[in-house]
């Protein structure tokens, strides 16, 4: 928690504007990485002030105290995560089952922006979520509005996996 208030301050501190908040609450195992009142501070302190928070499905499901599997679980979980004061949501559907990767942008007052693509059949997604996260941040701080710097950075990521999906390290 103080580390979270110290990023809190040096963002009001500089006037940063163009924050792009990735909550990395969950392991790719399932495993909780953080606790509730860490939880409970990230929330006071970084949904205010960040641009747009990018939470996973399963970190959106910890955020909002219920599992998300479907679209519309989605959808109201990103409409929850607003109204506990993040200004923008990038929900990343990437964990939902099928073989189509539903993300969804969800911006006040400005309709839903559903983004559907294929699923690129790869075992080497380690660290997409956090890529996606920092190309949405490189966009915006090329000058990019919101909803063209995600599709952006999207293509970007995709065509990162694409490119390296047969690849086997390790």
């Amino acid at each position: 928690p103080d580390i979270v208030s110290t990023v809190a301050q040096a963002i009001d501190r500089h006037g940063l504007q163009r924050v792009v908040f990735d909550p990395v609450m969950v392991a790719t195992s399932g495993a909780k990485l953080i606790d509730d009142p860490a939880i409970t501070v990230l929330v006071a302190e970084m949904f205010p002030r960040a641009m747009l928070i990018t939470p996973n499905l399963d970190e959106a499901a910890l955020l909002v105290g219920r599992p998300l599997a479907t679209p519309q679980d989605m959808a109201l979980a990103a409409a929850e995560l607003l109204a506990r004061g993040a200004r923008a949501v990038l929900l990343k559907g990437g964990h939902l089952a099928g073989d189509t990767v539903t993300d969804l942008l969800l911006v006040p007052g400005v309709e839903p922006l559903w983004m559907q693509a294929p699923r690129i059949p790869t075992a080497n997604t380690h660290g997409t979520g956090c890529t996606l996260s920092s190309a949405i941040a490189a966009h915006l701080a090329l000058g990019l509005v919101l909803p063209e710097a995600v599709q952006l950075a999207r293509e970007f990521v995709r065509a990162a996996l694409k490119a390296g999906a047969s690849v086997k390290t390790g």
